[in-house]
């Protein structure tokens, strides 16, 4: 399995890395009083100029994927919003062009583009602008979705946060019966914005690595960075062959996913980091 010209091999201390910009460029775009697409290509070359492979957005409307009651799942103290309609409405503006005329300049950088599909129409008209689909944790039982996605027989990177063993098993399952030859990669994740360190749970990468040992696996992170990046480090240690984690440009700005976010410093010690661990390793001869 193989994206932006990297091969998913557990164990292999050369992650994927996915900076997940989601939707933070909306509180750039406030706080740098510029319009939203500079500020998507600025979040998006600063991730790539800090060494991720790939940047990620998310595509989605309101109307389609939250009621106006959904309650809100995270830290009420960082971002008062108190429901997912309400919140997501604020982040659901830019439409097909502007998702094209993101991917091209990601080409521009060299780096592939990237962004998770929320619904059967993004699915479709994200296609010719992606080398893979990235599957949220809340849609691992959303089989009309998993099935649209199977149907492109592109690589496919499955969260799998807050899924029971036997959801993750029957999600994967249903997406080889629909493409039998789709290629799966699923990601270790915690629903907690952000994860405490106690609750991150990092041996599950290896739980699912017996459980699925013929699907590569990877990690998405919510901790909040920590100065050495340990919790990544660990993940690759332990054998993620993604990463994936928030991006921003301030961490000090409100909003649900950039006070538990990377930034481009955090981005190049994680990478420091992990070029010091591939010469201590060496081989194993």
């Amino acid at each position: 399995m193989e994206i932006a010209g990297k091969e998913l091999v557990t164990g292999s201390l050369n992650p994927l890395v996915i900076a997940e910009v989601g939707v933070n460029y909306y509180d750039i775009a406030v706080s740098r009083d510029i319009p939203l697409m500079d500020a998507a290509k600025l979040i998006l070359r600063k991730a790539i100029e800090a060494g991720a492979d790939m940047a990620k957005f998310q595509t989605y409307k309101a109307d389609k994927i939250a009621s106006k009651d959904s309650p809100a799942y995270w830290d009420t103290s960082k971002e008062t919003t108190k429901s997912q309609h309400e919140l997501f409405q604020k982040f659901d503006h830019f439409d097909h062009a502007a998702y094209e005329e993101l991917a091209a300049y990601s080409a521009t950088l060299g780096a592939p583009f990237l962004s998770t599909p929320f619904d059967l129409e993004a699915v479709d008209f994200l296609e010719p602008l992606m080398p893979a689909y990235k599957i949220a944790s809340a849609d691992i039982n959303n089989l009309p979705l998993l099935s649209a996605v199977a149907s492109k027989g592109k690589p496919v990177l499955l969260s799998v946060g807050a899924s029971t063993l036997a959801e993750v098993q029957q999600a994967v399952r249903f997406l080889k019966k629909e493409n039998g030859r789709v290629e799966i990669c699923l990601l270790h994740c915690i629903l907690n914005y952000p994860t405490r360190k106690e609750d991150a749970n990092l041996g599950m990468i290896q739980g699912l690595q017996d459980e699925f040992p013929d699907l590569p696996v990877g990690y998405s992170d919510h901790t909040e960075p920590t100065q050495d990046m340990l919790e990544l480090v660990t993940a690759v240690l332990l054998g993620s062959c993604v990463i994936e984690k928030h991006f921003t440009l301030d961490k000090s700005l409100p909003g649900n996913d950039h006070y538990h976010a990377m930034d481009p410093a955090d981005l190049r010690t994680f990478l420091n980091q992990m070029e010091r661990v591939r010469e201590l390793y060496g081989s194993r001869q």
